[in-house]
């Protein structure tokens, strides 16, 4: 999760679950890839940042473009 990725975030994508951004939009650098690296993305969310905290559990279904804060397991 964060504001906005460019070209130097690349290398991390492969070791991403999902990917969740403040800023983008469909052609954004994190939605394209995203996509071809088959990783789950939701772009544009506006406050993502604001609302997910460290050590947070998420759902991120990038078909729908939804991100849902998961109960904590404890």
């Amino acid at each position: 999760m964060t504001t906005l990725t460019n070209i130097g975030w690349t290398p991390m994508f492969p070791r991403a679950a999902a990917v969740v951004t403040d800023m983008g939009a469909p052609l954004s650098h994190a939605s394209i890839v995203a996509r071809e690296l088959g990783i789950p993305a939701v772009v544009g969310t506006g406050n993502a940042t604001m609302r997910i905290k460290d050590g947070d559990r998420v759902r991120v279904d990038g078909e729908r473009g939804t991100v849902e804060v998961l109960p904590s397991r404890g």
